[in-house]
């Protein structure tokens, strides 16, 4: 019989030298070694794609809205026609071809953490989700929605981080969260704030397990973003105290006022279409498009009442005010407040972050002309704390937000002491978050 032929394959002793010899224990360990290893990849890789989503989303938010005022500047009544216009095609767009897109895009990055469901969860931060929401949201900006950009890069950071992360299916929703934090740090440039709100507002949580994953994907989103935009503070440097006198008493006085009226706007975002009568419900839901251009149309003459500062993000008139001691009209916050409200509700994708601390920054200018022995700078940033607050119920995110965005740590006590106040008296109103209640709209519904 013809003897087999014996090669490296089949021959034991020089497959024992070509071949190294690992036991089941060495085995065992280089697999998890490798394993380990590939998730710190994964977070790496995807916390630079976070940043640089971050990046262009920001600078093309600024084309947007710079746009939109070069409009305003050379026909001031375009608004009533362009702003009701665009909302309706971004609704019709949003429903018609990218849906889960509507609104801040938080509360869907929060839904989809606790959906088992992979495919009920890629709805809510797909990659189809997140160029959606990246088009929509700057279509808003561009033709004068009173949102922000901030929201939206949590939901984007979310969906980039979940689709790097397709083959490891049992760690999505950590990487969904990783992704939510690196967008709020890549937008602020705030990494401490990534990490708060990551713990205080999308897991409520002290318990994470993966921190460590969480914080490398933050700093390399944060350091991302630094490469690319330099290293700023997103209100700029402030340095400003509060005496301890009697301009502490603007403490309570922002706390409970940015608490109420932040918790009122909350409720309002909270109410519409959900807990409207039920022939307005119906209607809102049966024609989502000609309610967002009835929102539109609102949210154009809140513009003309205000010489246009409603318009947009609200940072410019936020920055003016706390570095210029500039004046806003006494309408500005309740005018942008309602502006918001609309924009929100109306279904057109974009944040509320950026409107939210513009509102709170005019509130708290409003409360310094009461204070004549201070500056206003230490007391707007009050207001924009316990606004904040009242509207998310957050309030570590709230003073850490708020400190680290002004690079102001001389405030810190102030600040953490009006956001706990603001945080009781919202309270009152509401149970929980505008985040945590919106979010409840976007999981699955029982099928009966």
């Amino acid at each position: 019989m013809p003897q087999p032929v014996l090669g490296a394959g089949n021959h034991p002793g020089i497959r024992s030298m070509v071949l190294p010899h690992f036991s089941l224990r060495e085995s065992r360990s280089l697999s998890v070694n490798l394993g380990r290893w590939r998730r710190r990849l994964v977070f790496v890789i995807g916390g630079i794609a976070v940043g640089l989503a971050a990046v262009g989303l920001t600078i093309s938010a600024d084309y947007a809205q710079k746009a939109f005022q070069m409009l305003v500047e050379r026909w001031p009544y375009a608004p009533m026609v362009v702003t009701p216009l665009g909302f309706g095609l971004a609704v019709w767009l949003a429903v018609s071809f990218f849906p889960n897109t509507q609104g801040s895009g938080i509360p869907q990055a929060i839904a989809a953490r606790k959906i088992a469901d992979r495919r009920a969860r890629n709805m809510l931060v797909g990659a189809r989700v997140a160029i959606g929401k990246v088009v929509l949201t700057l279509l808003g900006l561009l033709v004068g929605a009173s949102t922000g950009r901030e929201g939206p890069t949590v939901q984007v950071g979310a969906s980039v981080m979940s689709f790097i992360g397709q083959r490891s299916p049992r760690r999505q929703p950590d990487l969904i969260l990783a992704g939510a934090a690196a967008g709020i740090a890549a937008a602020f440039n705030a990494p401490l704030a990534g990490v708060v709100f990551a713990i205080e507002e999308m897991s409520r949580s002290f318990e994470l397990r993966t921190s460590g994953l969480i914080v490398g994907g933050i700093v390399v989103a944060g350091l991302t973003a630094q490469i690319l935009l330099g290293d700023y503070t997103y209100f700029g440097f402030t340095g400003s105290a509060l005496p301890l006198n009697t301009a502490w008493l603007a403490v309570p006085l922002c706390g409970v006022a940015g608490g109420l009226f932040g918790a009122v706007f909350s409720r309002m975002l909270v109410t519409v279409p959900n807990q409207l009568p039920q022939r307005a419900a119906s209607w809102i839901t049966a024609h989502p498009v000609w309610f967002a251009t009835l929102c539109g149309l609102g949210v154009a003459l809140c513009g003309l009442a205000t010489g246009g500062d409603t318009f947009g993000t609200g940072y410019e008139q936020a920055r003016h005010v706390l570095h210029e001691n500039a004046d806003l009209p006494i309408i500005y916050a309740p005018l942008k407040l309602i502006a918001t409200a609309l924009s929100a509700v109306s279904g057109v994708p974009g944040g509320i972050f950026s409107p939210s601390l513009s509102v709170g920054a005019a509130l708290g200018a409003e409360i310094a002309r009461l204070f004549d022995q201070v500056t206003a700078a230490p007391i707007v940033l009050l207001g924009m704390v316990a606004y904040f607050t009242g509207v998310v119920r957050a309030p570590i995110t709230g003073f850490v937000i708020v400190s680290e965005m002004s690079d102001n740590h001389s405030m810190l006590v102030a600040l953490m002491a009006t956001a706990l106040i603001a945080d009781a008296s919202a309270s009152l109103i509401n149970r929980d978050g505008v985040y945590q209640e919106l979010s409840v709209r976007f999981f699955p519904k029982p099928k009966p």
